[in-house]
């Protein structure tokens, strides 16, 4: 079943580190303002939760809880590519799917 979680939070772009001081290498301000709005409840009250602790991004919906890492030297040094390469790992690990279409995130548990 694929729920609509949130809306891409584009305001989150403005914290990208070419418009910041972010020094940390991987965009933490960009991501935690991302990450933020995709916690939340879906419509039957699941809870989804992300967030970052240090390199290491973690998804949970319910009882499925996935980790991803933030890889600079093997994906990109570009933090949106970072992202969302530690997003997609942390859902695969989850047995949840992640889908970014126009604007919106979807999820399929």
């Amino acid at each position: 079943m694929r729920t609509k979680l949130c809306d891409v939070n584009t305001v989150a772009q403005e914290k990208l580190p070419r418009h910041t001081d972010d020094k940390s290498g991987i965009g933490v301000h960009y991501i935690d303002a991302y990450l933020k709005p995709m916690n939340t409840k879906l419509e039957d009250g699941t809870p989804i939760k992300c967030k970052r602790r240090g390199l290491k991004i973690t998804l949970s919906a319910g009882a499925k809880k996935g980790e991803g890492l933030m890889r600079r030297l093997d994906v990109s040094p570009d933090p949106m590519m970072m992202l969302d390469a530690a997003l997609k790992e942390a859902a695969k690990a989850a047995g949840i799917e992640l889908a970014v279409e126009d604007g919106v995130i979807f999820v399929s548990l």
